[in-house]
C-alpha cells in the first residue's frame, strides 16, 4: 500500500506537466497503431490470419493461396477494415405529473373513566370537558411535475479495424477517428460484434446492426474545458444532501 502512494505521488507531477502542456499547446493526437480495446472484453477469440496469397506467377491470373478468383473484399479476418455508418436520430418525450392531498381529523372524549373524571377535572387546567378530551386535525398537500425532451441526432462515417473472430464467426470490431481544429480535439470511437451477413457488398455496417455497441463521441480543448462543470462544483452538487 505505501508503495503505491509513492508511485501515485510520484506520477502527480507527471499529470500536471501533461495538463499544463495541454492547456497551453492544446490537446495531441494520439499515435496511429493498432486499436487497444475499447471495453473489456471477455469473449474467446481467434486471431490466427490465413497466409496472405502469394504473387501470380508469370502468365497466370491465378495466386497461389487465394480462396476465389473472384475475391471477396468484405472484412473477414483479423486487421481487416470495414466503414461504419452512424446515423442515430433518436429523440424521447416523457412528461409526468402527480398530485395528492390528505387531510385528516380525530376527536376523542371520556365522559366515564371510573368514576375519575371530576377528580381530572380539579387536576387539568380549567375549561376540562370530559367529552371532548382529545381533538386533532392535519391535512398534507403534495404537488410534483416532470418533464423530459431529449433529441440526439450524429451523421458520421468511421473506418474499424477487425480485432477478434469469435468461435460462431461473428467479429469483434473498433474504431477511433480524432479531429484537431486550432486547440479543440474531436474524437469519435466505436466498437461492438458484427455478423458477417450484415455487411453490405461495399463493406459498410450500419451502426444499429452492431451488438453491443459502444458508441462515444466527444472531445477536449479549450471549449471543451470552459462548457465543463468544474470539478469541485460537480462534487459539491453530486454530494450535498440539501
Amino acid at each position: 500500500m505505501r508503495l503505491r502512494l509513492l508511485a501515485i505521488a510520484a506520477m502527480a507531477p507527471l499529470a500536471a506537466c501533461s495538463t499544463i502542456k495541454e492547456a497551453v499547446k492544446g490537446p495531441e493526437l494520439a499515435p496511429v497503431g493498432y486499436p487497444a480495446a475499447l471495453v473489456p472484453q471477455t469473449q474467446q477469440f481467434v486471431s490466427v490470419r490465413e497466409p496472405s496469397p502469394q504473387p501470380a506467377s508469370a502468365n497466370s491470373l491465378w495466386r497461389v493461396g487465394a480462396r476465389a478468383f473472384f475475391n471477396d473484399q468484405r472484412a473477414s479476418r483479423v486487421g481487416d477494415i470495414l466503414t461504419v455508418q452512424i446515423d442515430i436520430d433518436d429523440s424521447a418525450k416523457v412528461t409526468n405529473s402527480t398530485s395528492s392531498s390528505r387531510t385528516s381529523g380525530v376527536q376523542a372524549g371520556v365522559p366515564h373513566l371510573l368514576g375519575l373524571e371530576s377528580t381530572l377535572g380539579k387536576i387539568l387546567p380549567g375549561g376540562f370537558d370530559p367529552a371532548n378530551a382529545i381533538e386533532t386535525n392535519s391535512a398534507t398537500n403534495n404537488a410534483g411535475t416532470g418533464a423530459v425532451n431529449r433529441s440526439e441526432k450524429i451523421s458520421l462515417t468511421i473506418a474499424a479495424v477487425v480485432t477478434g473472430v469469435l468461435p460462431n464467426g461473428n467479429m469483434m470490431i473498433q474504431g477511433t477517428q480524432e479531429v484537431r481544429t486550432n486547440t479543440d480535439l474531436r474524437q469519435l470511437t466505436v466498437a461492438g460484434v458484427v455478423r458477417p451477413e450484415d455487411i453490405s457488398s461495399a463493406n459498410t455496417i450500419r451502426h444499429t446492426q452492431i451488438a453491443e455497441a459502444r458508441i462515444s463521441y466527444g472531445g477536449r480543448g479549450d471549449i471543451h474545458r470552459v462548457q465543463k462543470t468544474p470539478a469541485g462544483q460537480s462534487l459539491l452538487e453530486r454530494f450535498s444532501p440539501f
